[in-house]
């Protein structure tokens, strides 16, 4: 697993370990490691080019200590000082022992562009919003050199608590943080920009407390996903209910259940107006020809994929928010989705909107979903009363308790933004659901899934190649 902290709980944890420790010393561990892994990304440091982008205080001075380590093994180094009179001053003058020279701000662009390694070290996990005007020039001859950029805790100009990019800001090929990962390196937009992760640890494990993030990984994931025993039969494995579908849209129906069908549940019972496509497709099926409440028992049900707008639509999901069991609520269910009907039930729902149709719900732009996907992905949950599963090139999770920390999911591929790919998601996470998994937990295995899935498919994918490959997920994942 990996964990998420604030800038808050970061510094505190800093705090704690400083009393410890000799002055310095975190510092030191800081500049060691991330010399070690801007030497990695290198592969040859005698003879390297090296600028360091040095703004103010310590993110300035791990910059300048871990160019210092590199010019000692024969690195030649510039440092670009964005604040002449508040650089580091230890920093800085062991970077000018080991032979480094210092340029200003305005100096510096040939420097950024004859470089092999820029080291950004302008702003800290402290920073708000984008870059200064002086700084922008910089970022933007790294980010058009041929060298590799590598960010210091996180890339300049990105919110280190949420991930938002409010002007301009650097693109690093890397970034090397410390003690924890920062929410702002985990989710997008910011993420984007953050490059390969590499975590050097400084001490702070035993300081750090509850983290804001939670990332899983395979071994997460695999003591989540449910397993059959010697007495297992389709209905102790779980039966999932899937309605969707409808006269306009049959392959929403099939997608949902292909995806339901792949997502370890025993059976797969279907309502709607596309059971024709679906037992053409997949025979296995149970097809009602009633609404939800004739569809038989079920232990959770999936609602909305490709249902419509209509009188057929609206009764469909009045039915299934009637049930006692689970549901997950997505596409054109959510339409008819409101914090009253999920208030009257006793068993969970979970929702999985795309972020158009969060903005729906939320009553914002889309382009304000997406710029603040952590707060977005929170509030829906806090407002509805749900598990919100919010999609998206970063898949965010987030439990109605906000004192739960956020999921969030880094397995897919931009090669999902194709359509029908929600509809095997949600069956998926359907299934989980029906197997006996809490809400939280099977939006973010089928998130997981869903992601290695389309890596294993040979692009371009389309939605049905991506229900075939989620045997392979499963276990590539488990294996």
């Amino acid at each position: 697993m990996r964990y998420g902290h604030t800038v808050a709980t970061v510094r505190r944890a800093e705090e704690a370990l400083m009393a410890r420790v000799p002055d310095g010393a975190l510092m030191q561990r800081a500049a060691a490691g991330l010399a070690a892994a801007s030497a990695d990304v290198l592969g040859r440091v005698y003879g390297a080019r090296v600028v360091v982008l040095a703004g103010s205080g310590s993110n300035g001075g791990d910059a300048l200590f871990a160019a210092a380590r590199l010019l000692r093994r024969g690195a030649a180094g510039t440092a670009v000082l964005l604040a002449p009179d508040r650089a580091h001053q230890a920093g800085l003058a062991a970077f000018r022992a080991a032979g480094g020279r210092v340029v200003a701000a305005e100096d510096g662009v040939p420097a950024v562009e004859a470089a092999d390694l820029v080291l950004d070290g302008i702003t800290g996990i402290g920073g708000r919003g984008g870059l200064r005007p002086a700084a922008e020039p910089l970022a933007e001859a790294a980010e058009r050199s041929s060298a590799a950029v590598v960010a210091v805790d996180l890339p300049s100009g990105v919110d280190a608590d949420t991930g938002e990019v409010r002007g301009a800001a650097v693109r690093a090929d890397a970034t090397v943080t410390f003690g924890t990962y920062k929410p702002g390196l985990l989710v997008d937009p910011a993420a984007e920009r953050a490059g390969a992760l590499r975590l050097v640890g400084i001490g702070l494990d035993d300081d750090l407390g509850a983290p804001e993030l939670e990332a899983l990984q395979h071994a997460d994931v695999t003591a989540l996903l449910p397993r059959p025993t010697g007495e297992s039969d389709k209905y102790r494995r779980g039966v999932v209910g899937v309605a969707a579908g409808s006269e306009r849209y049959p392959g929403a129906a099939v997608l949902a259940v292909s995806g339901a069908l792949r997502g370890g549940a025993g059976a797969v019972r279907y309502s709607g107006p596309g059971g024709h496509a679906v037992l053409a497709m997949h025979p296995e099926t149970l097809v009602s020809a009633g609404g939800p409440h004739q569809a038989g028992r079920v232990q959770a049900w999936v609602v909305g994929p490709g249902l419509g707008d209509d009188a057929h639509a609206r009764t469909a999901v009045t039915e299934v928010l009637e049930s006692d069991v689970p549901v997950l609520v997505d596409a054109d269910g959510l339409r008819h989705l409101t914090p009253e009907a999920v208030r009257r039930r006793s068993a969970p729902v979970l929702i999985t909107p795309h972020a158009g149709e969060a903005a729906a719900l939320l009553g914002w732009e889309r382009a304000e979903v997406e710029a603040r996907r952590l707060h977005a992905v929170r509030e829906l949950a806090s407002r509805f009363g749900v598990t919100a599963l919010l999609k998206g090139s970063t898949t965010l999770v987030a439990d109605p308790d906000p004192a739960v920390p956020v999921r969030v999911n880094a397995t897919g591929t931009a090669w999902l933004a194709t359509a029908g790919s929600g509809d095997i998601l949600s069956g998926l996470t359907g299934s989980l659901l029906a197997a006996g998994l809490a809400p939280r937990d099977a939006a973010s295995a089928g998130a997981y899934l869903h992601g290695i899935a389309a890596r294993l498919c040979t692009p371009p994918l389309t939605a049905l190649d991506l229900a075939d490959a989620l045997p392979g997920a499963w276990h590539n994942v488990t294996a």
